[in-house]
């Protein structure tokens, strides 16, 4: 995944996209790179020029939390940001985790099934999804169906999802800032690993905005779909952790009370009505022979 250097990979590029007005740096006329230069990050973060630099290159791979936070507020990086930099610092300093394949516990599952007028998924770290009510199943059916269980990859490869989300460019970048986050603490996962390489191979708009290295987990936010039976309807997300099993996040949909969504999202639930009489569909066993 990457080049071997998640550590480096992340301060480069958020480095070459930080301005000097935004980092407080005062300017200097023309300049030859993007973003900061090395020596500025250095001199804001209290550490030399060399160090830094063998932070990038990967020759250094051991900083303290101290430097990896001095680092951060040169950077003007975020919460999450900084979150993230300080776990590939860990990382790269303790021993390796690979994300696990835990199934989604029944009581969940039995709670989702409860919701009939709220779209629900269970999603890993990579973005897999592992289960989903029949109404979530019914809103992602024109990926489901076809197979594809993982949200990245049908957003970067099956021309469908183009169709499916009117705002391509930003759920693209959404997903991608969220697969971050997840990488933090998954380097070296085999799973993730093929991910990564396959879209990368695959998809060169993949491949441009994965090197942004932008971070930022799936919380709270309004989404557009088409879907194919129902049309278009907006509907906000919110995200809980399942406390319960790692790296396991609970994603559930809700359309505007008395809005044109709600009601097409009515509509989904009477069709969702005639999937097979399960308490849940789900969908951990396909993702286990992927």
């Amino acid at each position: 995944m990457d080049s071997g250097n998640p550590l480096g990979e992340f301060l480069r590029a958020r480095r070459e996209m930080t301005s000097p007005s935004q980092a407080g740096q005062p300017w200097s006329g023309r300049r030859r790179t993007p973003g900061l230069r090395r020596e500025e990050v250095a001199q804001s973060s209290g550490v030399s020029t060399d160090y830094y630099a063998r932070l990038e290159q990967g020759r250094e791979k051991h900083p303290s939390a101290q430097v990896v936070h001095a680092l951060a507020r040169a950077l003007g990086l975020g919460p999450e940001e900084t979150a993230h930099l300080h776990q590939l610092a860990r990382t790269a300093r303790g021993p390796v985790r690979r994300g696990g394949g835990a199934p989604v516990g029944p009581r969940l599952l039995r709670l989702m099934d409860g919701w009939l007028h709220t779209p629900a998924l269970v999603l890993d770290r990579r973005l897999d999804v592992l289960a989903g009510n029949r109404l979530g199943v019914a809103l992602f059916a024109g990926m489901l169906e076809q197979g594809e269980t993982n949200l990245v990859r049908f957003t970067f490869l099956n021309p469908d999802a183009r169709d499916f989300y009117p705002d391509w460019e930003r759920v693209a970048r959404s997903g991608l800032a969220a697969l971050r986050v997840g990488s933090g603490d998954l380097m070296n996962d085999p799973r993730l690993t093929e991910l990564v390489g396959e879209l990368s191979l695959r998809s060169a708009e993949f491949r441009s905005l994965w090197a942004r290295h932008d971070v930022r987990g799936k919380s709270h936010e309004a989404k557009s779909f088409n879907h194919h039976q129902v049309g278009e309807l907006t509907l906000t997300y919110d995200s809980f952790t399942v406390d319960s099993a790692t790296h396991q996040q609970l994603i559930v949909y809700q359309a505007e009370p008395g809005s044109a969504s709600q009601q097409a999202l009515a509509l989904l639930g009477t069709m969702a009505a005639d999937l097979p009489a399960l308490p849940t569909v789900t969908l951990s066993d396909r993702i286990e022979d992927r």
